[in-house]
Parts: structure tokens; sequence; C-alpha cells
């Protein structure tokens, strides 16, 4: 499986005051069904509007949809880095609309300010899943899984090699119910196969291979 990202550019930046209060809220277009991406990759809208709705019920119901501020480099939401909550999310034709708040988080305080001075904000859906390549696109599979429906991410009409963020070459497998690197997993592998007599040259070797990912 692997990260899977792509970025939105049609969003508008909202501010609400109540009671002397301000908050801070980011909506549109969070994902988009049944189009070729500027990525080349296509989301069949019945695909994702069913994946769309499990994670509206597991995550933005229950207020555990968070998205971070950058392009992380996995599929898992780091709370330290969290700077919004989503709120709503929700079909509008072959597209989801979102609407999410930013949060009083370190991250989110870095948003608020920049939401202050006028900076360009776009967001970045973030999951992983397998591919298929057909009509001269590559088809998002039934196995993907949306870890967030936006992470914010600066100046989106950047050059692609920006706006794709992510080394999409790394491969994620399910361990245990959860999501680690495949090359983590080979690393582990190759360890508990290792002799007793070969097992610090492995580790040696599995060490030196995981310094040179970094």
């Amino acid at each position: 499986m692997k990260l899977i990202c792509e970025v939105n550019e049609s969003i508008e930046i909202l501010t609400e005051e109540k009671n002397g209060q301000k908050s801070y809220f980011i909506e549109g277009t969070f994902l988009q069904g049944d189009i070729k991406n500027r990525n080349g990759r296509v989301y069949e809208f019945k695909m994702l509007k069913d994946k769309v709705e499990q994670y509206r019920k597991e995550f933005v119901e229950q207020k555990r949809a968070f998205g971070e501020l950058g392009h992380p480099e996995g599929p898992t939401i780091n709370l330290e880095r969290v700077s919004h909550m989503i709120s709503e999310l929700a079909p509008d034709g072959k597209n989801f609309y979102g609407k999410a708040k930013i949060m009083d988080t370190p991250y989110g305080k870095i948003v608020k300010n920049l939401m202050d001075e006028g900076a360009k904000l776009g967001v970045s859906s973030r999951g992983v899943g397998s591919l298929e390549e057909k009509n001269g696109a590559n088809y998002v599979k039934d196995d993907f899984r949306i870890s967030t429906a936006a992470d914010i991410v600066a100046d989106p009409s950047a050059p692609e090699a920006f706006v794709r963020g992510v080394m999409e070459g790394r491969e994620w497998i399910f361990e245990n119910g959860l999501l680690v690197a495949k090359e983590i997993d080979e690393i582990k592998q190759s360890i508990r196969k290792a002799s007793s007599r070969k097992l610090e040259e492995q580790m040696v070797n599995a060490f030196k291979r995981f310094i040179d990912k970094l």
C-alpha cells in the first residue's frame, strides 16, 4: 500500500467572532471523485463515497478527525503536530466539501498567525491504498483508507514535485492492526530469520539500512 496525498487549492479562510473571541476555520473541496487529478490518479466516486462515510462516522462524528500542518511522511496522525479538527465532510456532486476548525494547539497557533497575515493556504488529503493502472491513469483501489481528509499545506500552486510533498515510493503494510513502513518490516524479518551466529551482523546491517533511508 502506498502513501497517497492530494492537494486542493480552492480553500476558503473564515473567521467568526463571538463574545470577543475569534474562531478560525477553513472550508472547501477536500476530496474529488471520478476525475483524473494532476497526479494522474482517479478516485472512483462510489468507492470514495463509502470511504468518506466510514471516515465521517469513525472520526468526524467522534471528534477524532484531525489534520496536521505540513506534509507528514507517513499515514499516522501525529498529535503533537495537529493544527485543526475536521467538523464537516459531505458529498457535493462528485466532490466532498469539508470544514475544519483551527485549534489552539502550537501548530494551530501558527496557522492562525498565517491566516492573520493573509497567507495563501491549501489542504492535502492523506491516505494509504493500492493503485491500478488503466486508461492512462492510476485508479485508487478499494483498499484505500483515509488518514485525514485535510492537512494544511503552503503554496499549493508550487511545482508538482513540491505539491506531492511526500515520497510515494515508500510502501506501507498492516502489522497487528497498525500501519508500518514496509522496509521496517523487512528489517525485522531479516533479524528474526538470522541465526544466532549471524544475528549481530544482521542487526548492524539493518541499522545501516535504516540510517540510509533517513
